[in-house]
Formats: C-alpha cells, structure tokens, sequence
C-alpha cells in the first residue's frame, strides 16, 4: 500500500503536535488503514503483528473520539495482562498530551484499589484494564459502563487463551448496545471469529498482509542441543556474538528462576519476570531493563507481554513453546522498528517437529545452525577487543599515559611484553567492561560430549559430564503437601515430611501436559486441593501430577500426558470447594 503521513489522516491539531513529538511522520499501514475506519465509528477487526504499532491505531481514535468535558468512562480497552494494560496507558498518556481533559487510567491486579477509585472518581475517559480486575470494579459499583461509547480488545486470542472468554461476554454485555467493537487480534481462531460476529455490527477488517507472521528483519536459528548442555550454549552464544540487551523465555518459572541464577553466578547481569512476583517488583525489573540496566531478562510468556523496548538485540527461546502462536510473540520483541535481531532457538530430541510446526504456521525458514567450540568464542572475544583498541587508537581520544611506561621501560620490561600483559589483562578476569569471568578453551570430555553430531529425532544418550559423588539427600516437602488432606498423603505414600511430592518433581522426568482449570486463588484452592481431587477421583498414582500454578481466577496444572484425557474427564463433573469445575487442554 502507498505509504501515508500521519497529517493525511484527518487528526486535529493536538494529536499532530502530539505525534510530531514522538518523532513519527509517516503512519504504519496498520495505522493507516485502521484510523480513518475507527474515527468514521466503524466496528474493526484489525490483524496484524507484534510490533506494528497497533497500540497507536486504535489509541489514537480512541482520544479524538473522546469528549474531555464529560467526566465518565466513555473508552473502555482490555488487556490480557497488567504489563499490557500500562504499555498502552502510557501510550496513550504520550499521544494526549496536547488534549486538555483527556485522562486515561490503567485498571490492573496488584495495584491499590484506593488509586483506582481516585482515578474512576476523577472521571477519566480512558479505562485500560485486566478483564479480572475489570469485573470486582463492576461487582463494587465503582466503575460504571453507562457512557462507554467504544469497546476495543487488545490481543483477543492471548485473553482467550489465558481463559477470560466468560469475563470478556459478560462485559460486552454489560456496556451500552450502542457502541463501537474493536478487536484487534495477531490471529483469529474460531473462537475470536465467534466473539465478532456475537459481538461486532457490519466490522471491517483491517488486515495487513504480509509473507511471514514474523518480524522480516529478525534472523531466526535453532541449534540442537542436549538439555545437560543449554546453558553453556547460552553463554558461548552470549559471548560470541556479544550480545547486551536479550529476552530469554522459558516455559515454567522455576526454570525461569534456576536460569537467572545460573547467568548472575557466572557474571551476566541478568534479572528474572514471572507471575509470582510481586507487582512493584516486576515494575521495578521492566524499569531496569527499559534503561539498560539489565543484559538478560529471564522470563515467561505471561509476564513478557507488554515489553516495549525497541533495542533488544536478540530472543532466546531456551524453551520451545507450548503454543506455535506464542513463537510469533515472542519473536516480535526484537527486530522492532526497523532494527536488526535475532531469534535463537533450542531444541532437543523430538523437538524438532515443532519447529517444523512453527515454520508451517509463520510461513518461514528457521535454519539450523551449529554450535560454536570454546576456541571460537576466545577467538571472537580477541577480535572484539582489537576492534575496540583499534577503534579507540583511530579516534585518539584517550589521555596519555607515557609517564607510566617509562617507569616499566626504566626497570627492564619491553614495550611488546608491556602491552602483551595489558592485553592479556584486558581478555582475561572480570574486565570492567563485561564483568564476566574468563572461561578455560581446553576442551573438557563435556566438551567433546557438546560437540557430538546430533541424529533426529533422538539425540545419543550421552554419559553425564564427571563430577563429585556425594551421598544424596532426600529433599523436604514444601508446604502445600502439608495442607493436602490426610487420605491424599496415604494414597500418595508420602507424609508432610517425606521426599519431594510429585508435582514438584522436574519435568523432564515424564511427558506431561498441562490444563487449564476455571479455579483459582480466589476462590481459595491451593495446591494441595487440586492434586487430592485429581488422585481421589481417578485412583492414579501419585506421579501423574507435576506442577500446579494457581492464578488468582484459574489455574494450571501438568499431568503424565498418558493420564490427561481420564483426568479431564474427571474434572469436568466435580466440584471443588463448591466450585463447577471446567477444564481443558492449555
């Protein structure tokens, strides 16, 4: 499509001001085909991928339309996550600078209530907010839906996905019939289709077409490697291309948590982002990331949504994810406005079919690249350091230092041995300008191990790398074991204080697959409840069950993926703490 200037849109003159601020001139074409639609008060379902300014396309109507002389919610936008919901309140903060009187408000769990009620009683126009948090300001009669006037659904399929489908109708039917519906959706499963057409008059829409979901400027590898061996590929891989700003996703957060360790223990600076944290520390970490302050943020899917930082040089997906949809996500962190990137990928053993799954979906090529040896990440690393020496000598911007090598000249040592030391200094121990420590290039029997071809679909089952024997100690139950009910500790054989229960264990250990059951925290279900309904209805043994994550509305649960249908089915027809339960597959 021909490109269009942002002064081509028919916007007033505060949000032009506005946009020239932010440095835009020309609109994307997901902004240029959406904003005239939306501000005609058309119904739309936009299409198109992360990182292409949707947030602006749908913002930018949503202020023009809205009236800063009536102090009521007359906007209402909904966000799968907390870190969403604020991405777009600030966004929208920025393009109304210039309105007088339009105020926006972000809505989310974790924050005070008391700075929501303020807010909602000041009468901002805007509302931004989780579907769950949404629904209690409902239920209390603090946010009232009378003068909204245009509904719009941020990352439709991500709500669906994460289970706020019911959430979702009942405030689609809770706000006035005459209004405006936007979704605005990466992609558009059945369930999204069901929602327009229920939901949406006559909608239009808007889809960028494009070769690939992916983001065209990020060069996407994976390497097959054993999962003994992932983290030393991550740091070679870290070292050699001298990677500085990265998001790392895997699949659980204890992974998430083992692999923030691991990186900070070996002098990367890194940081971790999962569900479990607390809202102030999350914000705390996204503000450190945002300035650079962090390398390497460590993180799930769920939390991840909402990182909006333009420079990240490269995504690690050190877990394959669940869903092929959530490759694209996670992919569209980096390579954003025009910038080069990089999408590494692991696999191992079976794996590789879902790379083939990705690359069907995403309609790309994921090559397959090979692990460097220790001597090539010392190679890169001497280069790096002549690049920089040579860079600094070519701009001669550096004080002199002739005093001090003649003192070293005058007690015997050559200028050769001189600078073959500052070299060496420069190469080895904790550098000041990476801080990471020197790693030995002799080639250990891990190492060889590391470099032994792998065969698809199986890797070799390779002997573990030596290391110190020690007696083993049996690990202490954690708490939730001693809240589970006396007959669940009799059927699974396991007393408050016996080994590790199964849904603890490592994943590794079993196939599992996980459900998503419509129970959580608030309803006062812990861990313990889930794991007792799941052996007491079934009579299966104590290890089917793995880890059990409790959300505040939902949870989720692994189970030994032999046992997954019979457990369903189970589920689907008791009640727990006088709760209906629905479940599926996540």
């Amino acid at each position: 499509m021909t490109p269009r200037l942002f002064s081509e849109l028919g916007l007033s003159p505060e949000l032009l001001k506005a946009v020239d601020k932010l440095g835009f001139e020309q609109a994307s074409p997901i902004q240029a085909e959406a904003i005239p639609v939306l501000l005609a008060g058309r119904d739309v379902v936009g299409q198109s991928q992360t990182g292409s300014g949707k947030t602006a396309a749908f913002a930018i109507p949503a202020i023009e339309k809205s009236d800063p002389h009536r102090k009521s919610t007359q906007t209402l936008i909904l966000c799968p996550t907390r870190e969403l919901a604020v991405q777009v309140s600030e966004e929208i903060h920025r393009l109304a600078l210039f309105k007088r009187g339009i105020h926006s408000l972000p809505i989310y769990g974790g924050q005070s209530y008391e700075r929501q009620f303020w807010g909602l009683q000041q009468g901002a126009q805007i509302v931004i907010g989780t579907p769950g948090r949404l629904m209690d300001h409902m239920r209390r009669g603090t946010l009232s839906l009378e003068s909204v006037r245009m509904v719009i659904l941020d990352e439709a399929d991500v709500m669906l996905d994460m289970g706020f489908r019911e959430d979702i109708e009942l405030i689609l039917r809770s706000v006035p019939a005459e209004r405006q519906t936007v979704f605005f959706s990466a992609t558009l499963p059945a369930a999204i289709r069901e929602l327009i057409s229920r939901y949406s008059r006559d909608p239009l829409t808007v889809q960028i077409q494009q070769k690939t979901l992916t983001v065209p400027t990020v060069d996407q590898v994976y390497y097959e490697v054993d999962r003994r061996f992932k983290i030393e590929l991550l740091t070679r891989l870290i070292d050699i291309h001298d990677l500085k700003l990265g998001i790392i996703f895997c699949n659980t957060k204890r992974m998430v948590d083992d692999l923030a360790d691991h990186l900070e223990a070996q002098g990367y600076s890194a940081d971790r982002l999962h569900g479990d944290m607390s809202q102030a520390m999350r914000d705390r970490v996204m503000n450190k990331f945002r300035k650079s302050g962090l390398e390497f943020l460590v993180a799930t899917d769920v939390a991840a949504r909402g990182i909006d930082v333009d420079d990240i040089q490269v995504v690690f997906n050190y877990d394959l994810p669940y869903d092929v949809e959530d490759y694209v996500h996670r992919i569209g962190r980096t390579g954003r406005a025009g910038r080069s990137g990089r999408a590494i990928t692991f696999v191992a053993g079976r794996e590789i079919f879902q790379i083939r799954n990705i690359e069907r979906f995403a309609n790309i090529r994921i090559h397959r690249a090979r692990i460097p040896t220790t001597g090539e990440v010392e190679e890169a690393r001497t280069h790096l350091v002549i690049d920089r020496l040579r860079s600094v000598l070519k701009k001669g911007d550096y004080p002199r230092q002739d005093h001090l090598l003649e003192r070293l000249l005058e007690e015997g040592y050559s200028s050769t041995d001189i600078a073959s030391a500052l070299l060496h200094q420069l190469q080895g121990g904790d550098s000041p300008d990476t801080g990471r420590p020197k790693r030995d290039s002799s080639p250990t029997r891990q190492e060889r191990e590391f470099h032994q071809p792998v065969h698809n679909p199986e890797p070799p089952r390779l002997p573990p790398p030596p290391r110190a024997r020690a007696p083993k100690k049996a690990p202490e139950a954690p708490a939730e074991l001693d809240k589970a009910p006396e007959w669940v500790r009799r059927k699974t054989g396991a007393s408050p204080r016996s080994t590790l229960p199964p849904w603890h264990r490592d994943d590794s250990e079993i196939e599992q697959t996980r459900l998503w059951v419509n129970a959580g925290a608030e309803m006062g279900i812990q861990a313990g409840d889930v794991v007792g309904a799941i052996l007491g209805e079934t009579g299966l043994p104590a290890g089917t069950v793995g880890t059990v994550d409790i959300r505040e509305r939902h949870l989720f649960v692994d189970v030994a993926t032999e046992h997954a249908e019979t457990i369903l089915a189970k589920l689907r027809h008791i009640r727990l703490k006088g709760h209906r339960l629905k479940a599926k597959v996540a």
